[in-house]
């Protein structure tokens, strides 16, 4: 995004954008992590430290759109989780750059299960 005002022009770049949404994601119920994609190799959770994998996005000039890859937690309800997600993502970058949300768009790339989950699993076998 950039804007001419009296005072100078105003810019937001893509990986402001990218870095708004990567928190939102995370901070979403149900969320366990991003994936960094199929090149990077199997799906992996990743910490807030880089915030920005699993996330591409266009930014214009007033409007953006966002693509995430994510891992879901297990139990949660899939359809559920990524509509809060794009919801909450759509907020906090709305909210924070002045930009339209045109879309929203969610890749499920896996399940994270819990250690507990695991052990209960074995069990059972």
């Amino acid at each position: 995004m950039s804007e001419d005002n009296q005072t100078g022009l105003i810019r937001i770049s893509d990986d402001v954008v990218s870095t708004i949404a990567g928190l939102a994601a995370l901070e979403t119920a149900g969320i366990a992590g991003m994936s960094g994609g199929i090149s990077e190799g199997l799906a992996k959770r990743l910490s807030g430290k880089n915030v920005q994998r699993g996330v591409s996005v266009e930014v214009g000039q007033v409007e953006a759109a966002i693509d995430l890859r994510v891992i879901v937690k297990y139990g949660s309800r899939i359809q559920d989780v990524c509509r809060d997600l794009q919801e909450n993502v759509r907020e906090a970058v709305e909210n924070m750059t002045g930009l339209t949300v045109v879309e929203v768009n969610v890749k499920v790339e896996g399940v994270a299960f819990t250690e507990e989950e695991i052990e209960d699993q074995l069990r059972v076998k």
